[in-house]
């Protein structure tokens, strides 16, 4: 007779394992249940069979993107808009992606489910996948009896999320780029080609000219301390990263991110629309405006802002409003404070906020513009001066040589 091994759930909810001789599966069922133990389907197998555990190694492996995870919520949400039960959904989905890790996942939450977990409790087992956000909107669909609307308003989020971010992040692209291939041409110059030169002008006996010899003084200073440079720069890194994930540091941090001349009003501008955003999608969901502000605090992404908006929620604890705070905090524009505060008065807070964010998405879309249309030519300037500069002060002596010659 084939041993098969249990995984059950008592009356309390305590969790047993154990060993069973029996003729099927089923009977392994039946058997568990006349002993008041609720057995958990995906985890009752014969033994020396069914074993789908992997090795993962740390840092290696499939990651799940926000695109995987928007995947998901808009097939699950057709699932249980055409009446298909919530297993039966998560049991398709997890044959259908095609990202190993997330299958894993989905196949996890759907044991859970079948073995009594809320899907909002499932959810939240995985936070680097679905965030507060998400099972906070998950859990008021499932009280409200409206599961497949909000799954269908939460990819709609994630596509505007994912849309946003990929806005900021594709302008700093050709910057950065840019930036960084001029500072690796710059360091080959200064390492091996203008040490060339100066051996070849060494031999003239003759005093250069002041542009080409500073060069080649920042060039031997350059080449005595390059490792040291490299040693210190990485040592700031560094230290910057481990004082960033301090409190403190955060907040100095994301406020003198803040007050940058063009990037700080495109990080607002960003913080307002996601702030906005959020709001609007979890009050129109059904979340209490206190758990909504504390879950959108948590994806602020800025510590200034997530305390501006932690202060708003003190504020309405007291009793108080949403705008005040808000104004008081200097970093949200007066015409969201005051657009938030007719909302209040107006009760129409979740569709002033959806107003305010579709307003901030075009300006953001702006500000990149401007910002990529700014920095564009600034980088080409600067570069053309160090570059330019260099090369021509390494040429003024063949050119004096040659008004001589001539």
């Amino acid at each position: 007779m084939p041993v098969f091994v249990w995984e059950g759930r008592t009356a309390q909810g305590k969790i047993l394992k154990g060993e069973m001789e029996a003729v099927s599966q089923e009977a392994v069922f039946a058997r568990l249940r006349s002993q008041r133990i609720q057995p958990i389907p995906a985890r009752v197998r014969e033994k020396g069979k069914g074993l789908e555990k992997e090795i993962a190694i740390p840092g290696f492996g499939a990651k799940v993107s926000s695109h995987d995870v928007m995947l998901f919520t808009r097939q699950f949400a057709t699932m249980i808009d055409a009446g298909l039960p919530i297993v039966q959904g998560l049991e398709i989905l997890s044959t259908q992606s095609e990202n190993k890790a997330f299958r894993n996942t989905i196949r996890t939450i759907k044991q859970d489910v079948e073995s009594g977990f809320t899907l909002a409790d499932a959810l939240k087992k995985h936070p680097k996948i679905f965030d507060d956000l998400y099972v906070n909107m998950v859990a008021a669909g499932e009280v409200g009896g409206v599961l497949n609307t909000i799954l269908n308003r939460i990819a709609i989020f994630i596509e505007k999320a994912a849309k946003l971010k990929s806005k900021v992040k594709g302008a700093m692209i050709y910057p950065c780029t840019i930036v960084g291939v001029a500072a690796a041409v710059v360091t080959v110059l200064l390492l091996y080609v203008i040490p060339v030169f100066a051996e070849l002008y060494g031999g003239m006996g003759k005093a250069l000219p002041a542009p080409t010899q500073i060069t080649i003084n920042i060039s031997n200073w350059f080449r005595s301390y390059f490792i040291y440079m490299v040693f210190v720069i990485a040592g700031a890194v560094v230290a910057l990263r481990m004082f960033y994930k301090t409190e403190q540091g955060r907040i100095t941090i994301d406020g003198i991110m803040l007050k940058l001349p063009v990037m700080g009003d495109l990080i607002r501008k960003v913080a307002v629309a996601r702030f906005s955003q959020n709001m609007s999608i979890l009050l129109s969901s059904g979340v209490p405006i206190l758990d909504g502000l504390a879950i959108t605090a948590k994806t602020a992404g800025n510590k200034v802002v997530e305390r501006a908006i932690m202060g708003a929620r003190v504020s309405i604890s007291q009793g108080k409003t949403v705008a005040e705070p808000l104004a008081e905090s200097k970093i949200f524009p007066p015409m969201v404070c005051q657009m938030v505060a007719i909302g209040e008065n107006t009760g129409a807070l979740d569709a002033m906020l959806k107003k305010v964010a579709d307003f901030y998405e075009d300006e953001v879309d702006n500000a990149v513009a401007n910002l990529t249309a700014l920095m564009e030519p600034l980088i080409m300037v600067v570069l053309g001066i160090i570059l330019g500069g260099l090369v021509i002060s390494m040429y003024l002596p063949i050119f004096q040589l040659g008004s001589l010659v001539s």
